[in-house]
């Protein structure tokens, strides 16, 4: 007796890694546990579509890499001591803890309706000031870094290697930084490690000063405590690989002695209508703002669409579109996928596109081909293909009926004045009993009456009816 195929092997996973500027053949250091890293929010405002991207780029990742290896852990900082959250809660008249513990609130309330997993590790800066205290002290034993004036800085010419992951010659260096011109610097390039603290300013005892972490090393010393003094993939937005990844690297390396990171990931920027996103500009749009336009799901694939490494333009057409493939995928769905069956395994195309450095547009146009495929022939099989593929994606976690019926009503429509489902329910019934006597008029009558109301019928192979809000 012939057993069941064996499944095909899965397609190498290449990933772009920004240190070699290659596209690179992923080889973690341990296949059986995968350690990632991605620099998460600095909780004093809001999240916009900017802080949103990494999570849904990372977050597809990370389901990418669930499928191939036995354990993978993800950390995901957030940053909860800083100038910016001290100004912000001066500025509200309110505790620090307060603003921060709404902040983060806020920030999981908005992922969460993005589909994102959850990370393995969430650690926030001040649970690990003593890691970071620690790491500073070892730079400067092993003289990378000097204390003046209660600071502790890293000096950036005592490592031959600072640079390198940016690519910049050190004039392009001094420009990107921004570089603070302070008496108690050695080098205009320099970095804080540790600062003091004004009275009433969050601080905490070192052998320098009262004081709080620089912002730099608050990821070095959780990723180390946490993954390792060298670890898999670390990721995040591509306007951190200078300073922030290029000083990350330099003190890790510095005070480790071995390599930080082996693959360096980076997203694109994100623009609005072609312009760079800037609350000056008014075109500044949170997660919360887009998520009152438009559901979750078409926010997440919105972020997608478009490569991850490639700027990425925001506009209410790009989320519409993205709203567009949405209901197609679920049209398809619609009594096709099987309730409660197991999980069918990721398309081989779907796979093989996200294999090749998270190709998703590809990804979507096999997800476009099954979704025609399962109408096309009333195909169980390709309509299971495509829920996998959505998972995949992190989207089409929904109902497909209750998603067709509610996401097609115009936009603005008085929900309450359309009928309720129980009500539409009752007169699809009453309109099936009147097909089966042969009534069409009156069973066009019910079908009229309900357009009337805001409600599409669609009859469907076999006999079913389904209903949705009509635009």
């Amino acid at each position: 007796m012939t057993g069941a195929a064996a499944a095909p092997p899965l397609p190498a996973l290449r990933l772009h890694n920004s240190a070699s500027g290659e596209r690179e053949t992923f080889e973690p250091l341990d296949p059986r546990h995968v350690r990632m890293y991605v620099c998460g929010p600095t909780v004093y405002d809001r999240a916009h579509i900017g802080n949103a991207r990494p999570v849904a780029v990372f977050d597809t990742l990370y389901r990418l890499l669930r499928r191939r290896y036995p354990k993978v852990s993800y950390v995901r900082n957030i940053t909860d001591v800083d100038d910016k959250i001290v100004a912000a809660a001066a500025a509200r008249g309110e505790p620090i803890d307060a603003l921060t513990e709404r902040t983060i609130a806020a920030f999981h309330a908005d992922m969460a309706a993005l589909g994102a997993l959850p990370p393995t590790a969430e650690p926030r800066a001040t649970g690990h000031i003593d890691a970071m205290v620690a790491m500073a002290a070892r730079l400067v034993e092993r003289g990378f870094a000097y204390v003046e004036a209660g600071h502790v800085l890293f000096h950036a010419p005592s490592w031959p290697g600072y640079g390198a992951l940016s690519g910049r010659s050190r004039g392009d260096m001094l420009a990107g930084a921004r570089v603070e011109v302070a008496p108690w610097k050695r080098d205009p390039a320099d970095f804080v490690l540790w600062k003091p603290s004004a009275p009433e300013a969050p601080g905490w005892d070192s052998p320098w000063s009262r004081g709080r972490p620089g912002w730099h090393i608050e990821c070095s010393a959780m990723s180390a405590r946490l993954l390792g003094e060298t670890f898999d993939i670390h990721g995040g937005g591509r306007d951190l690989i200078f300073p922030h990844h290029e000083n990350e690297r330099a003190q890790s390396e510095c005070a480790h002695g071995k390599p930080f990171v082996r693959y360096w990931m980076h997203n694109g920027h994100v623009g609005v209508e072609g312009r760079k996103m800037a609350k000056s500009e008014g075109n500044f749009v949170t997660v919360a703002d887009a998520l009152e336009r438009a559901p979750g799901e078409a926010v997440r694939l919105a972020l997608l669409k478009t490569h991850y490494r490639h700027p990425l333009d925001w506009s209410a057409a790009a989320l519409a579109a993205a709203k567009a493939d949405l209901d197609r995928f679920y049209r398809a769905l619609r009594g096709r996928a099987r309730p409660g069956a197991p999980a069918a395994p990721v398309p081989q195309a779907v796979e093989a596109a996200l294999a090749d450095d998270l190709n998703t547009p590809r990804a979507l146009a096999a997800m476009r081909a099954l979704a025609a495929s399962a109408a096309r022939e009333d195909s169980a099989d390709a309509a299971e293909a495509l829920r996998a593929a959505g998972e995949a994606l992190g989207v089409l976690a929904a109902d497909p009926a209750e998603w067709v019926r509610e996401s097609s009503a115009a936009p603005g429509a008085d929900a309450a004045a359309a009928p309720p489902p129980a009500r539409i329910e009752a007169l699809i019934a009453e309109r099936q009993a009147a097909r089966a006597a042969r009534d069409f008029v009156a069973a066009d009558r019910i079908r009229a009456a309900l357009a009337a109301e805001g409600v599409a019928l669609e009859d469907r192979p076999g006999g079913k009816t389904e209903w949705r809000r009509a635009r």
